[in-house]
């Protein structure tokens, strides 16, 4: 009869949420809760010897720290195990396991590294270590390679081996296919374990689905208190120990995991968000590493669907290796958008002749100052055009808009459907029910803003210099801050304070290069101002 077991990996994969400092007190009292709880494993962090030996995180230089972490820590019912990510830490800071608080090893993977990788496995099972082989980005496997990596792994049998969905791809189908070949072909002794991420939300359901396959191996499932840890986060202890509980007669006090939670955990969670996230879930549907998905959206310019456009074209052989040089050429090749823009620019140049400009931003200030931002208007009668939003409070001339995600939220706006301005496009937007009068250069703009700087103003005032435009007043581009940026919070797509910081800084080097060739006069306060600007 096989058994069931459970493992809590929270102290280690709950650490990529705060890079592992969870505060010594914190890591001894979490390991006595999970041992009190009934788990069989816990995973206490991991061995990386890269990283200096710090008392209150969960990742250490070599094996002797753990002794000085849990030096005050009985061992009871649990197994208390450790990870390796092959290729951070040296046979020589692993000492043998007598030596040691931790009495197994997990080491992780990929399918590139095998050959590297399986000597170094072999020697971590001579120094004494219960061996656990962790088959990361399973989904990189076809039946055939499951098989031949399955028949390296009989050769060393470890304690265990296990099913690894790093990105959360698995349904309960694609599940049920590599436990078969598992059941099929890996040696009765060797247990197989399972360790699920949230992507898509199954984390859960493939657990259950995991722990009821018929076998005559021992099953150990992973999980983590809360669901805490990497990307979209793990299957939950507290949810997977209850079902063993009503299912499997299992005992585990569920009563532990929640005091974890609510003693030391929420306030982390609080601070650090994780769980099932829509930037994870657009990487499982593209089947691509989350860091792909993570670079396009934090350029602030793109659309979802134009995310996923970029996405879908990643050759398979890269998708679950992240390449930043591939992505950043695939960005910038969907954003050079070629057209021929010379009749539009024709056209606004006669429209703008021998007219004052005032560029209106959406910044605080457009409200804090309409009277006087009015009072301008009324005075100078310039051509009004609004960047990247079009304002109710004013009337303008024109809208340009260089942002897909900013022309997404302009389509679908009242303002839209009753506008009296004209409507100017960058080339990188595909437009929607033709709601355009006129499309400009997108790549010409960036060449002519200046250390391809793809902000709004910068590619305005670019166009305008196109133009022959000599002059340009700006109200509204206020500079980003700590405070809320935007008179209207609807048209915050910034990110966190250092993206707000390093923009600040490029925008103003990129105004000081237009200086050059143009007067740019602010109406409004602007964090864009300083020495020369």
């Amino acid at each position: 009869m096989h058994s069931l077991s459970l493992l809590d990996c929270t102290l280690r994969d709950g650490g990529y949420i705060n890079d592992w400092e969870f505060g010594h007190n914190v890591i001894t009292g979490t390991y006595k809760r999970l041992d009190e709880a009934g788990v069989d494993y816990i995973e206490v962090g991991f061995l990386d010897d890269r990283r200096q030996f710090d008392i209150n995180r969960t990742i250490v230089p070599d094996t002797d720290c753990w002794n000085v972490i849990f030096e005050n820590v009985e061992k009871k019912h649990a197994i208390p195990v450790a990870m390796i990510d092959y290729g951070t830490c040296s046979l020589e800071h692993i000492k043998d396991a007598s030596t040691t608080f931790i009495d197994g090893i997990r080491v992780i993977f990929k399918k590139e590294k095998i050959e590297q990788a399986l000597p170094f496995c072999k020697a971590i099972k001579e120094k004494g270590y219960k061996l656990f082989i962790q088959a990361i980005s399973i989904t990189a496997y076809s039946d055939q390679d499951m098989v031949d990596y399955i028949q390296k792994i009989n050769e060393i049998k470890p304690y265990a081996f296990s099913i690894v969905d790093t990105y959360g791809l698995l349904d309960e189908e694609k599940l049920a296919n590599y436990f078969s070949l598992l059941e099929n072909h890996l040696d009765k002794d060797i247990a197989i374990g399972y360790h699920a991420h949230n992507n898509f939300q199954l984390a859960f359901s493939n657990s259950i689905r995991f722990i009821s396959q018929k076998t005559t191996h021992n099953l150990v499932v992973d999980a983590t208190v809360y669901g805490m840890g990497k990307s979209a986060g793990n299957c939950p202890i507290e949810l997977i120990s209850l079902h063993m509980n009503e299912r499997y007669q299992k005992s585990y006090d569920i009563n532990q995991f929640m005091e974890i939670l609510d003693t030391d955990l929420m306030s982390i969670y609080q601070k650090f968000y994780w769980g099932y996230k829509y930037n994870f879930y657009i990487s499982a549907m593209q089947n691509c590493h989350p860091s792909y998905v993570q670079f396009l959206l934090d350029k602030k310019t793109l659309s979802v669907s134009a995310v996923n456009e970029i996405l879908s074209q990643i050759p398979e052989e890269i998708k679950l290796l992240y390449d930043k040089n591939y992505i950043e050429k695939a960005y910038s090749e969907h954003q050079s958008k070629v057209i021929d823009d010379t009749n539009a620019l024709e056209e606004l140049k006669k429209a703008s002749a021998n007219r004052n400009i005032l560029l209106l931003g959406p910044g605080k200030s457009i409200g804090v100052e309409q009277v006087k931002i009015k009072d301008y208007i009324a005075t100078e009668k310039p051509i009004v055009v609004a960047v990247n939003f079009a304002p109710k409070e004013y009337e303008c001339d024109y809208v340009f808009v260089s942002n897909s995600k900013r022309y997404s939220r302009l389509v679908d706006s009242r303002r839209i459907k009753t506008r009296t301005f004209k409507l100017i496009l960058t080339s990188n937007i595909t437009p929607l029910d033709g709601v355009v009068d006129y499309v400009l250069n997108y790549p010409a703009l960036i060449e002519e803003s200046h250390q391809n700087n793809d902000n709004a103003l910068l590619l305005c005032l670019s166009a305008l210099h196109k133009l022959g435009m000599k002059k340009a007043t700006l109200a509204g581009f206020d500079g980003f801050s700590k405070e809320a940026d935007y008179y209207d919070v609807s048209y915050s797509f910034a990110g966190n304070e250092a993206y707000k910081l390093a923009n600040n800084e490029k925008i103003r080097s990129g105004l000081l290069k237009l200086k050059e060739d143009m007067e740019i006069n602010f109406l409004t306060k602007s964090l864009y101002q300083g020495e020369g600007v």
